[in-house]
């Protein structure tokens, strides 16, 4: 592990075993632990890189808010690749981390071999988008206040209850590492990240033109970003989708065995060049392929 001067201030990095990279990207409430199953499960055969984003210790918390921001949190992900000299790699994003691969991998796509957006788009769908900018903002607003990220139950929320019945020490563990977290960088990252992203129903015409291989992952009961999935689902055209049952948001922490398995199989499709496009003769809603008469 070090500490890499990326973008004005230093990143705590993880580079781990050897083989085509892997770049995992973490969720608001993670960091580089998040990702421990996946290290240990992928290094014998892969070069496994994880991070710590900016205001996530022991990465640099910048105490100015206008160093936080989703172009700034994809300009450092492509800095841990440029510091790494790694030209291109396998890139997987859980929640804010599949957002900021997914913006990366449409900026940059000669960069990413593949993408691997789980449980992204929280905040997007437009029923419920003003909702979640107002709760980003005053729980930004109620971390400052309180000198803590431990303010609103984030560790018993409404899709991270299931990581907490199914997996009762892993939850507890999850939480622990999650009130570590700087108050400040948390709170920053809320607003200048979280609540200023633009929605990905924004984005319809750039994603349609993505033609990197793409594995969307969600859980059944991750009520915030199922509906947005299956739009994107039906707008990347290099797109698989798979629904985790029973499941909430924190799929590599709930389902690790199953979460990796659908990685192997994924970047061993990719390798093989076996990922194509999806016909466009099944986007069509009726169940006969023709109008009827």
């Amino acid at each position: 592990m070090t500490r890499i001067p990326i973008n004005g201030i230093n990143l705590h990095v993880e580079d781990t075993g050897s083989g085509e990279p892997i770049i995992f990207v973490h969720e608001f409430g993670g960091d580089t632990r998040s990702w421990q199953l996946q290290v240990e499960h992928f290094s014998s055969r892969y070069r496994c890189i994880t991070f710590n984003a900016r205001g996530y210790p022991p990465s640099d918390v910048p105490e100015d808010e206008t160093l936080y921001g989703q172009q700034i949190a994809t300009n450092d992900l492509k800095g841990v690749l440029d510091a790494l000299d790694i030209e291109r790699a396998f890139v997987v994003g859980l929640s804010m981390g599949a957002y900021t691969g997914l913006m990366f991998a449409m900026q940059h796509p000669e960069r990413v071999r593949s993408l691997v957006f789980t449980s992204g788009g929280s905040g997007a769908f437009p029923d419920t988008r003003q909702q979640f900018l107002a709760d980003s903002n005053a729980l930004a607003d109620k971390m400052l206040q309180a000198h803590s990220v431990d303010v609103s139950g984030i560790s018993t929320g409404p899709s991270r209850v299931q990581l907490q019945n199914k997996k009762p020490k892993v939850w507890e563990q999850f939480a622990a590492h999650f009130s570590e977290h700087s108050a400040v960088g948390s709170a920053y990252t809320l607003r200048h990240v979280q609540a200023k992203r633009p929605s990905l129903y924004e984005l319809t015409d750039n994603l349609r033109a993505m033609t990197r291989p793409t594995l969307l992952l969600v859980g059944d009961e991750d009520e915030s970003c199922l509906d947005v999935n299956l739009y994107l689902k039906r707008t990347i055209p290099f797109s698989g989708l798979s629904i985790l049952p029973k499941s909430g948001h924190l799929l590599n922490l709930e389902e690790p065995e199953r979460f990796n398995a659908l990685l192997d199989e994924f970047f061993q499709t990719v390798t093989a060049g076996q990922w194509s496009r999806r016909d466009p003769r099944s986007e069509t809603v009726s169940a006969f392929g023709q109008k009827a008469s």
